[in-house]
């Protein structure tokens, strides 16, 4: 089994027709989904960072690219068999002159979920924060790691 994005879903909303309107729907997907956070409606930033997943034979390793956060930033919880990471931070600036006041400030999060596949062992869970990158390391259970081929002898 492999790691997959995790996207909660409403029960039986496929059974609904092509052109059937709900208004949790329209909500949920049309207004606040990807049109709306990549461009469509808003030329801000993406609100979830990219993601690199690496199997290899003992171990899951996955690469969340978070540059500008400190460690302190993150939350990272394991929940229902997902692994939950948010970050937030937020700076402000005040500078009073004689004539004038110039503030600013900034202010940035995210969260991304992942269902972890049955095969890691959740009390091993390590993260490492360096350079932007947030990286963790998942080992699989005894069970779940590639045993290499048994060679039968033919007589």
């Amino acid at each position: 089994m492999s790691l997959v994005k995790f996207r909660r879903r409403r029960p039986f909303g496929s059974l609904a027709r092509p052109n059937f309107f709900d208004m949790d729907d329209f909500f949920d997907n049309r207004f606040w989904g990807d049109d709306f956070t990549k461009g469509r409606f808003w030329n801000g930033k993406t609100v979830e960072p990219a993601l690199n997943i690496k199997e290899t034979d003992d171990t899951f390793e996955i690469e969340l690219a978070a540059p500008g956060f400190a460690k302190k930033d993150f939350e990272v919880t394991i929940e229902d068999g997902c692994i939950n990471i948010s970050a937030e931070k937020s700076s402000s600036e005040e500078e009073k002159e004689e004539n004038y006041t110039r503030r600013e400030f900034s202010y940035d999060s995210f969260n991304r979920s992942l269902q972890l596949p049955e095969s890691v062992k959740e009390e091993e869970i390590k993260a490492h924060y360096e350079d932007g990158i947030l990286s963790f390391n998942l080992a699989k259970k005894e069970e779940a790691k590639k045993q290499k081929p048994k060679v039968i002898q033919v007589t």
